[in-house]
């Protein structure tokens, strides 16, 4: 499958506080998604997955490296810039901060067409996307205020905006986290079904690997600025071996295993330890299973290589090799 929007070596580094040393929010990442794909990018809150989102789409400059979309680089020049934000939106956690709260439906809908002058039926277009985010009949809503509607319909009506300029990927961060878990399995089936009747790419961006399983095709696992491990749903979620991974997924309730208990908070990304980054909070480690296999040294001085490519890896010095 070849890439729509394709990262390669991304760093985004952002200056210290009060002398402390730059942080390295993104450490090197690189990140594929083909057309009509969805990617969940995975991990606990600060491990830079936001920043590395809000960078594919071109609201964060990169400090190196480069974002490519339908195999043209991304460049900051203002009109450029514009033109690939209609290709490549946005949707936001908070519908409720998403949504001016003096706008109708119809003009919080709207609002991206007259941004970049779109021509054609307004009108027509606001209720071609309502439609299709399954606010039906779409001029039942057009009047309404955000307020008027429940959690589901406001995320609706975010999904809305995006959809009515037509893009070829969105990037959705926590797209369902505020809602409840009935109206959350209602949006990620519009989800799937916006990518079979569009076409349309997704990055996911969530903290929760079960959400990952309802809706992706490959998962990339994020641990302070790198991706540490990446492959299809199946093989990440059904055989994970990044140690990450693994206590990620013990917390969710169906896990057959006992939740893993991390030690400790992420590191600094602005003191990113030397050796794997994950190794003072290493279960691998912490059990001898890494001394046994005698790389207790590696995991504690020699870093990992970014994982490059589309196939499965993952960034541990003791099960990161094939299966």
């Amino acid at each position: 499958m070849n890439a729509l929007l394709s990262a390669t070596g991304l760093h985004v580094t952002f200056p210290g506080r009060r002398g402390d040393p730059p942080a390295r929010a993104v450490d090197g990442v690189d990140l594929d998604i083909g057309a009509g794909e969805i990617v969940a990018l995975v991990g606990e809150s600060g491990c830079g997955k936001t920043t590395l989102a809000r960078s594919l789409l071109g609201l964060v400059r990169p400090t190196s490296g480069s974002v490519t979309f339908a195999g043209a680089p991304l460049t900051y020049r203002s009109a450029e810039l514009k033109a690939y934000r209609r290709r490549v939106q946005l949707v936001l956690q908070d519908p409720s901060g998403s949504l001016n709260p003096r706008h109708t439906v119809y003009d919080a809908v709207a609002e991206g067409l007259r941004i970049h002058g779109v021509p054609g039926d307004e009108r027509a277009a606001v209720a071609s996307a309502l439609s299709r985010a399954g606010l039906r009949p779409p001029e039942r809503f057009f009047l309404r205020y955000p307020h008027e509607l429940s959690g589901g319909q406001r995320q609706r009506v975010v999904i809305a905006g995006a959809l009515v300029l037509e893009p070829e990927l969105i990037v959705a961060d926590e797209p369902v986290a505020s809602l409840d878990a009935s109206v959350r399995g209602e949006v990620l089936a519009l989800l799937l079904r916006l990518r079979t009747e569009l076409g349309l790419s997704a990055l996911v961006v969530t903290h929760d690997l079960g959400l990952a399983w309802n809706i992706a095709d490959r998962v990339a696992v994020m641990y302070l600025g790198r991706v540490v491990e990446t492959g299809t749903v199946e093989e990440v979620l059904s055989a994970p071996r990044h140690p990450y991974t693994r206590a990620l997924l013990s917390v969710l309730p169906e896990s057959p295993t006992d939740p893993v208990v991390l030690a400790g908070e992420p590191p600094d990304p602005s003191r990113i330890p030397a050796g794997c980054r994950f190794h003072a909070r290493c279960q691998v480690l912490a059990s001898g299973e890494a001394d046994r296999a005698g790389l207790a040294g590696a995991c504690r001085t020699r870093d990992l290589p970014v994982l490059a490519g589309r196939g499965r890896a993952a960034a541990c010095h003791v099960h990161g090799g094939p299966p």
